[in-house]
């Protein structure tokens, strides 16, 4: 795509390079560029890492790793091609992999970057990513939402790869963008045009809203399950919002974080959906194993053994499967320990449930 400068009584025209032409490459150059000019994507990221790899038997690594305002993790990965190659599919396998980091696993991960790149300075990540965080007037640290945004940026972007962006951002909890760099050489000087091309900028939440609004139409109409959403909320900080069973399970993590009971909290739910196991464990592996030892012939998978809470010498697990019983169950529990002032609202469009 050309550029044309008017140049008295006539358009001169600009053709676009190549970044292999110019000697740009992606890491050594766009990358380090990107790193330290973020906004030129989007004003709301902060790079947290760089080429982040921080899972075992893997040699892959995300060329950015950035959080936004929200607390959303953002996969950003580069390419100086003219159609982005796979890196749809790259980024989708790196999402999976971050999706269950933790807050404080982020500022780890942002300790090490701030290591490397002002080593010089007396820097403090965890204080610098909660000031970036908008959290309001709370106190506690944010939950990084499990939803993680995908950023593409490439010299273009070939149809393949942009019908899959496409249909992607029909499904809940996905976001991918398209940024196309593309560089012209004039007069001995290298510019770059940044646009971002999927969704368009001017119509980004709308588009994204309405292909989600078709897909879950389209699903509501072959699924007679509730596919309804919860938002837990903890003294009116709204939380991102999560399905049914992994809203039960948060809530019932922040009612311990603030101080009930893990014992009063099974005594207030139905029996056998908030389990108690003797004895303090910890691991997945561990959680298992214990859980099928003490009640023979339960199936572990229905529960999240991976986030069990141990409290004075029991380790206890919430179960997944809740269907009908979850408004219920979330009502129950925001009703019997109100002090604790932890609540929810649907996220689905339709009347608001269990306000706190």
């Amino acid at each position: 795509m050309p550029l044309y400068e008017i140049d008295g009584d006539r358009l001169r025209r600009h053709d676009a390079a190549r970044f292999a032409a110019l000697g740009i490459y992606e890491r050594d150059d766009l990358q380090r560029l990107l790193r330290d000019d973020i906004a030129v994507l989007s004003p709301d990221l902060l790079v947290v890492a760089e080429e982040f790899g921080n899972w075992e038997d893997s040699r892959r690594r995300i060329d950015l790793l950035a959080v936004d305002k929200t607390g959303h993790l953002v996969v950003i990965e580069l390419k100086r091609t003219d159609d982005g190659g796979h890196m749809e599919l790259q980024a989708l396998r790196y999402a999976a992999m971050v999706s269950a980091m933790s807050f404080d696993e982020v500022v780890a991960a942002y300790e090490d970057h701030l290591s490397r790149i002002r080593s010089d300075e007396d820097v403090d990540a965890r204080s610098e990513l909660l000031a970036w965080l908008d959290l309001g007037d709370s106190d506690e640290a944010p939950i990084i939402s499990s939803d993680v945004r995908i950023l593409l940026v490439s010299a273009d972007f070939g149809r393949e790869l942009t019908t899959a962006v496409l249909w992607l951002n029909r499904f809940d909890g996905m976001d991918v963008r398209c940024v196309r760099l593309i560089p012209y050489r004039i007069d001995g000087r290298v510019l770059l045009d940044i646009q971002q091309v999927i969704p368009l900028p001017e119509a980004a939440d709308y588009q994204i809203r309405v292909g989600r609004k078709v897909a879950e139409q389209e699903r509501r109409g072959t699924d007679n399950r509730d596919w309804t959403r919860y938002h837990i909320i903890v003294e009116g900080q709204v939380l991102p919002d999560e399905n049914k069973r992994r809203a039960v399970r948060l809530m019932i993590e922040k009612l311990i974080q603030r101080g009930v009971p893990a014992a009063a909290i099974g005594g207030a739910l139905s029996p056998g959906r908030f389990r108690p196991i003797e004895g303090e464990h910890h691991g997945e592996d561990e959680v298992r194993v214990a859980l099928a030892d003490q009640y023979p012939g339960v199936k572990v998978s229905r529960w999240f053994t991976e986030h069990a809470l141990v409290q004075d010498g029991r380790t206890w697990v919430v179960r997944k499967v809740w269907g009908r019983n979850t408004e219920p169950t979330l009502t129950t529990l925001r009703d019997s320990f109100p002090e604790a002032k932890v609540g929810f609202q649907q996220a689905t469009p339709g009347p608001a449930a269990g306000q706190a």
